[in-house]
């Protein structure tokens, strides 16, 4: 046989063995045209993006200073509007739901004073565009940077990628072992052994879970030494969360492959379940800039009931009580994807 034989008839054999699974073709040459798609959909051209911008005062009863001031932001262009409390206003800023906090001068004559966070370039944006609204109005307008530990957005951005970490070392970790055992028939040999299926399912979060605690602490350490992240949070209580958190990607993890028979065909499902929560859980910037129609869909999904979490013990430093919403959002995930991964769990 010459050599071009040779070559033509590996090659074939190899295309052919990648032409029996459905799932690899579907995963490996559609789901990329799909989420280009989305993706160039989602950052098509378009006007440049609104800024958010608040004014202090109480929704109810806004002093006339705020009153002003809202008229006057109110009629520029590409600015969107509304009233705050100074506590809440700060916060928002802090998560970057909001671009620049207007708190109204204390006294006629006075300059108003802009709350922002000079990291973020969208806070630069929206400062300018303030400005440019306020036009001849008070004479200067004090600007005051939020860079004191906690109010920054790197505090925001860490406990973000702290649960961002959990869901994707938990979800490839298990999908793909899980993926590659049963491609080599192996699954199928201990289907024959006396052990129960949960024993074996769970076999693979408790595994998981030996490895998490130093993960965090490493983690938690880096961003407390290097970084000034805060950490006002219970030791047990964080640990309490991150293992609530571990635990559910584990069962997704599970969940996502319980069926796949090709690692091609799993590294698919898990991006289906791990993309949306990639851009939606509020891992870069707040959920709550996305349509209000959206946040009680977007709180629901098991890493943004995580950020949450987290961000509110780091941060905010409140107990396990004040987290309960999102410890029974993780909870309910958890029972769920076990339970499906149980059901639908493909051994052979």
């Amino acid at each position: 046989m010459t050599r071009w034989n040779e070559l033509r008839e590996l090659t074939r054999a190899r295309v052919l063995v990648f032409i029996r699974y459905p799932e690899t073709l579907f995963w490996v040459l559609m789901f990329p045209l799909l989420l280009a798609t989305v993706l160039g959909y989602a950052f098509r051209a378009a006007e440049p993006a609104p800024s958010k911008v608040a004014v202090v005062a109480a929704e109810d009863q806004p002093g006339q200073a705020a009153e002003a001031l809202h008229a006057r932001l109110a009629a520029a262009e590409r600015i969107e509007l509304g009233y705050v409390d100074i506590d809440t206003g700060r916060r928002q800023v802090r998560k970057a739901a909001l671009d620049v906090l207007v708190v109204p001068p204390a006294a006629p004559g006075a300059a108003p004073e802009l709350i922002l966070d000079p990291q973020r370039e969208e806070a630069e944006t929206a400062r300018l565009r303030v400005l440019l609204a306020l036009g001849e109005g008070p004479p200067e307008v004090r600007v005051s940077h939020q860079t004191e530990a906690g109010s920054r957005y790197i505090d925001f951005l860490f406990p973000g990628l702290l649960g961002a970490n959990l869901m994707g070392t938990g979800m490839w970790l298990i999908g793909f072992t899980v993926a590659e055992l049963r491609q080599k028939k192996l699954l199928k040999r201990m289907l024959v052994t006396p052990m129960r299926r949960s024993s074996f399912l769970l076999s693979f979060m408790l595994s998981r879970l030996c490895f998490f605690v130093f993960e965090m602490a490493a983690l938690v350490t880096f961003g407390a030494l290097v970084l000034d992240v805060p950490f006002r949070a219970g030791v047990l209580g964080f640990g309490l969360l991150c293992l609530f958190g571990a635990t559910v990607f584990a069962g997704l993890g599970m969940m996502a492959t319980a069926r796949a028979r090709t690692i091609q065909g799993a590294s698919g499902l898990l991006n289906v379940f791990m993309m949306p929560m990639w851009l939606l859980s509020g891992v870069f910037f707040s959920y709550e800039r996305f349509p209000e129609a959206l946040h009680p869909i977007l709180r629901v999904l098991p890493l943004s009931a995580l950020n949450d979490g987290l961000r509110a013990l780091m941060i905010d430093g409140v107990g396990l009580a004040a987290i309960g919403p999102e410890l029974a959002i993780l909870a309910a995930w958890c029972a769920v994807s076990f339970a499906v991964a149980l059901r639908f769990f493909r051994w052979e």
